[in-house]
């Protein structure tokens, strides 16, 4: 039996966007800078994917800007904005980001910017009078994850934004979780750039979308050719792109109904496991990215870590992670759960199930039931003293 339950970390690539993609390499595989035949074939293909992943969050074509991923699309919206001034300024992140955030954020910080941490509660939640606290009169960018990877718990984005933008602040959201799996109208919300991922959404890796607001401009960090309105140069990966816009167009088509389905399965393995002496639920229940459930590990941190559950459950066929995928090599405590309020011994212990189109409800049964057999096995002690 094999269960695949990480779907955070990547998806399978549909059907329809394998074939797709093959359509590409076989028919349209010009350069789209081509004025010939062959390149305009191509471009067709890359504008009619940029339309539909577009209409994916009700945005229009010409605001979006394709990547290689959701990494380069944040650090294009972080350091295109920071590239417009000479001089180091004002920047705003929470404490929960994903590195491909933190990282970028952390570089601009030795480079002289001033960098704002927004505390979270127990949940991972941002508590939007600490970002109001925290601007100031040379705050050039707020940034702020709509949906955390490893616990789960969503932003008052809606209200984040809000504040940044009564203070003339601009706005970006990493958005790589939720994109495909809740609706967003960045007609309605008030973000100016938001970051996309394909690979996340049963589209293919190798592609990404930075989408942004009309007259929001950004310095770019790749120069050469000026594919892509200048923003980001290099000839487009044709096929790719394909992919990523079919996936978001059946992701668009199928959301409402699959979101309601993921939301039941989330909820009946949070309930499956909610007698388990040895987990305790990590992020929030009531603000939660539909398809993702997380927990910690009590204990010392050393006898059982989240990546010994990873390695037992794989050895059962099930595959889950211990936090996120991007540091899966690393046995180092989260920082994610650590600015959670969460110690060093429980940090170390946290694993991430994430559900998907093939996810059925005797999956989510039976990966509770080896978990729980797995944890009694590996720790009896606190097994039988909550017995």
């Amino acid at each position: 039996m094999q269960i695949y339950l990480d779907y955070s970390a990547t998806t399978p690539p549909r059907p329809e966007v394998i074939a797709a993609m093959q359509d590409v390499l076989t028919q349209q595989w010009g350069n789209p800078s081509s004025l010939h035949e062959w390149g305009q074939r191509a471009a067709t293909a890359v504008e009619q994917a940029r339309m539909q992943v577009a209409g994916l969050i009700h945005a229009p074509a010409e605001s979006i800007i394709f990547t290689s991923g959701g990494t380069e699309a944040n650090n294009l919206a972080i350091m295109g904005v920071a590239r417009a001034y000479r001089k180091p300024q004002h920047m705003i992140i929470s404490s929960v980001e994903h590195s491909a955030v933190a990282e970028p954020v952390g570089l601009l910080e030795q480079w002289g910017w001033e960098v704002t941490q927004l505390p979270v509660d127990t949940y991972g939640r941002v508590n939007p009078r600490d970002l109001e606290d925290a601007l100031q009169p040379n705050t050039v960018l707020v940034s702020i994850i709509y949906g955390q990877s490893e616990v789960g718990t969503l932003q008052p984005i809606h209200t984040l934004g809000h504040i940044a933008h009564q203070k003339g602040v601009l706005f970006h959201t990493d958005a790589v979780q939720v994109a495909g799996r809740l609706a967003i109208n960045v007609k309605e919300l008030p973000v100016d750039l938001l970051s996309m991922s394909s690979h996340k959404i049963y589209g293919p890796q190798g592609a990404g979308a930075l989408y942004i607001r009309r007259g929001v401009e950004l310095v770019p960090m790749m120069l050469g050719g000026g594919q892509e309105l200048q923003l980001r140069s290099g000839t487009q990966a044709v096929p790719m792109i394909a992919g990523f816009g079919v996936a978001a167009e059946l992701a668009s088509a199928e959301m409402a109904t699959e979101t309601h389905r993921l939301m039941g399965l989330r909820d009946r393995l949070f309930d499956q496991l909610s007698d388990t002496p040895n987990l305790i639920p990590t992020g929030s229940r009531l603000h939660r990215l539909p398809h993702h459930v997380s927990f910690a590990i009590i204990g010392d941190g050393k006898t059982v870590t989240g990546k010994t559950l990873v390695r037992q459950l794989n050895l059962a066929g099930i595959g889950i992670s211990s936090g996120s995928a991007c540091h899966s090599g690393k046995l180092s405590p989260s920082p994610i759960l650590k600015a959670m309020g969460y110690s060093d011994a429980v940090a170390l212990g946290s694993i991430r199930l994430t559900l998907g189109r093939d996810t059925t409800e005797a999956d989510a049964d039976w990966t509770a039931m080896v978990l729980k057999q797995v944890l009694a096995r590996l720790m009896p002690e606190l097994a039988c003293a909550r017995c």
